[in-house]
């Protein structure tokens, strides 16, 4: 079995290797482009809008996942793609990936984790 150490490392490649993916499918405005935003000290992980639209300012998540005590934090998802689906099958298992943006009275609910 992966030490611990070993298994945040396995976790922050299939993270970095989905993101880039999907940020590279997802259509592009050249207005407000998409961009991967890493933070490994942190554990943060997103891909962001960030431009302008017809005069209005966009800076939003599109996808924001974070590793929070050894689980996979999916805190947005403002896709289609079902970024949960693509982390399972890369290897993390729903015990170990957390649909944060539920409340937590919903989360036991679901097929993943509670937190």
């Amino acid at each position: 079995m992966d030490s611990n150490h070993d298994k945040l490392n396995r976790y922050r490649e299939i993270i970095k290797r989905i993101l880039t993916d999907t940020a590279r499918y997802l259509p592009q405005d050249e207005q407000a482009p998409h961009k991967t935003v890493f933070d490994a000290d942190a554990d943060s992980y997103a891909i962001v809008a960030v431009g302008w639209d017809s005069g209005k300012r966009v800076h939003q998540f599109i996808i924001h996942l974070e590793i929070i005590n050894g689980k996979v934090w999916l805190q947005a998802d403002n896709t289609d793609l079902v970024i949960a689906d693509d982390l399972e099958r890369a290897g993390i298992p729903k015990n170990d990936i957390v649909l944060g943006f539920h409340p937590p009275h919903i989360r036991p609910l679901t097929e993943y984790a509670a937190a």
